[in-house]
């Protein structure tokens, strides 16, 4: 079963891009997130391409903001939209944002999710951003073994996910509060396929628009897929889709993908292609183009 994650940073603008690279990568299970669209406006765009390639969707909308989807080839049973306590914002008893959904697919719980982005460190957007990934964790407590957490997770787990740790001091994504709020992900039992599969590797996933940083590979790695025991046992690839990242009118994100029980492309490496020419920085040399990434 091959899985990918994707933050498409507005699905309405990025069909011409997002159905051809469904055709060329076929995964079985694809994780939206930055929709950008209501539930009916996705399926108005979508609904027949997904069904002539074979997928069933879900999809947790809210208009011009967040929205989440998942597509599957695999079976969509059981889908549940947010999860159990999910808090709203900005009163955590408002109704959930478009941020979380959940199907099981051939036997295994996928989350595609949207982790708030927190803004500024103690803000309330911040603490919003902390509850919610607590109420996440609490959720999935019975589950995690089969479980994978797929999406844009607005943390970078440690310094050798970023161009340069120094660009980041004082900025949220890079927090202790934050990294130790994925660590509980990891005391769950689900690991980092990614970082599992390539340790010592830089890989980046996410590279603002501006100031040339996806030509510099000046980057970060905030899209993770993390997977309980049962399911992380089955990896045998885990790669960024760099080529996805290039081109006319991308989303700042690259997808992420997983691959279990078998390897169709073989194990391609962590970054494909891998960048041609990437910037050499020095720490403190380069300066964020604005605070952190959505």
């Amino acid at each position: 079963m091959r899985v990918a994650t994707w933050n498409v940073n507005s699905v309405k603008q990025r069909v011409p891009r997002l159905l051809p690279w469904l055709d060329e990568r076929a995964p079985d299970v694809v994780c939206l997130q930055e929709t950008k669209v209501s539930d009916d406006v996705f399926a108005a765009e979508l609904g027949d391409e997904l069904a002539s390639r074979g997928y069933e969707f879900a999809h947790a909308g809210q208009g011009q903001w967040n929205g989440v989807a998942l597509l599957s080839k695999v079976g969509l049973d059981e889908v549940r939209v947010a999860f159990d306590g999910a808090p709203g914002f900005p009163d955590a008893d408002a109704a959930p944002e478009g941020r979380a959904i959940s199907a099981v697919c051939d036997g295994v719980r996928v989350h595609s999710l949207y982790v708030p982005n927190g803004r500024e460190v103690d803000s309330a957007h911040y603490r919003y951003k902390l509850a919610w990934l607590e109420t996440l964790r609490a959720s999935i407590i019975d589950e995690a073994d089969s479980t994978m957490l797929c999406g844009d997770f607005n943390i970078i787990p440690t310094d050798r996910d970023c161009f340069d740790p120094s660009a980041f001091v004082g900025h949220t994504h890079v927090t202790s509060r934050e990294r130790d709020a994925l660590t509980e992900f990891v005391d769950l039992g689900l690991r980092d396929t990614m970082r599992a599969h390539w340790p010592d590797e830089q890989i980046y996933t996410y590279w603002d628009y501006r100031a040339g940083m996806f030509h510099k590979d000046l980057g970060m790695r905030i899209d993770l897929l993390l997977a309980g025991g049962s399911v992380a046992d089955r990896v045998q690839a885990a790669w960024v889709d760099r080529k996805a990242r290039k081109g006319t009118k991308p989303s700042d994100h690259a997808p992420v993908f997983v691959d279990l029980d078998s390897a169709p492309d073989g194990d391609v490496g962590p970054v494909v292609p891998p960048p041609s020419r990437p910037a050499k920085v020095s720490p403190g040399s380069v300066s964020l183009p604005h605070t952190v990434a959505d």
